[in-house]
């Protein structure tokens, strides 16, 4: 389990809304925890798209996860209005890890805290590369 900090929305340095879907919902009337982790992509790719300048189709460099994890501490459902608060924790020459909360809209716990890690690779090659500069500058903001 993870220090209480990161489960606070002091810890997070850019947020994003996330509106929740009829399906995210399980069986238990709940965000399923697998759902949990689209989340965390959709608001580290929106910020790389929106703030490093990453172009999912045509740039050269691309990022693939090559981990993740997450705490849980309250659920969630739909038609919930939440947010994502993200961060770096770890920025490196090829990978970043991330920090990632899901917050109810507004509120200052989140329900949930993970971890999520990117390797930047060469899109031809499918190699690791350096981070791009612009990502880099972009990351470097929030760590």
């Amino acid at each position: 389990m993870q220090s209480d900090d990161v489960f606070h929305r002091t810890h997070y340095r850019a947020f994003y809304p996330i509106t929740t879907r009829w399906h995210d919902n399980d069986i238990y009337g709940h965000v399923n925890n697998v759902t949990y982790y689209s989340y965390f992509d959709s608001a580290v790719n929106r910020y790389l798209i929106e703030e490093g300048g990453l172009d999912i189709h045509n740039s050269k460099t691309v990022a693939f996860v090559v981990n993740s994890s997450c705490d849980y501490r309250a659920p969630l459902a739909y038609p919930q209005q939440l947010e994502a608060g993200i961060r770096v924790e770890k920025l490196g020459n090829s990978s970043v890890v991330y920090r990632v909360g899901i917050f109810a809209a507004g509120e200052v716990q989140a329900s949930a805290s993970g971890r999520f890690t990117h390797v930047f690779v060469a899109r031809a090659e499918n190699r690791s590369v350096p981070v791009p500069q612009t990502i880099r500058s972009a990351l470097t903001r929030i760590g």
